[in-house]
C-alpha cells in the first residue's frame, strides 16, 4: 500500500473556508477515481501550506492521477509546483473502527531491492 503526500502552497490570502470550497469542487474527480482508496485534505495551522494525503495501491496509480495536466493546473492555482513524496504504508491503526491493519511490502520496494 502506498501513502502519497502532496504538499502545495495555499493561494495567498485565502481563508480556510476558501481552501475548503476549492477542495469540495474536486470531490467528484476523486470519488470517480476507482484506484484511490482514501484521500485526506489537510491545511497547515498557519494556512500557508495545504496537502493531500492519498492512499493508493501503487505508485503508478498515484502518478496516473497526478499527471502533468494536474500538475500544471495546481501550479496555475497556487503559483508553485507541488512537492510529492511516496511512503510504504505497512501498518495502520484505526481506533475509530477498532482495527489494526498490516499491509504487504509495496511492490516498488521489492523492485528496488532486486
Amino acid at each position: 500500500m502506498i501513502l502519497e503526500l502532496v504538499e502545495f502552497n495555499s493561494p495567498k490570502g485565502w481563508s480556510r473556508q476558501q481552501v475548503a470550497e476549492e477542495a469540495r469542487n474536486v470531490i467528484p474527480k476523486w470519488t470517480a477515481n476507482k484506484e484511490l482508496l482514501r484521500k485526506h485534505f489537510v491545511l497547515e495551522l498557519n494556512g500557508k501550506t495545504g496537502a493531500g494525503v492519498y492512499i493508493w495501491p501503487s505508485v503508478d496509480a498515484a502518478k496516473r492521477a497526478h499527471n502533468e495536466e494536474w500538475r500544471q493546473a495546481l501550479i496555475k492555482r497556487t503559483g508553485a509546483a507541488p512537492t510529492i513524496r511516496y511512503f510504504d504504508l505497512f501498518l495502520l491503526i484505526d481506533n475509530e473502527q477498532g482495527k489494526v491493519m498490516e499491509f504487504p511490502e509495496a511492490a516498488e520496494i521489492k523492485a528496488t531491492a532486486a
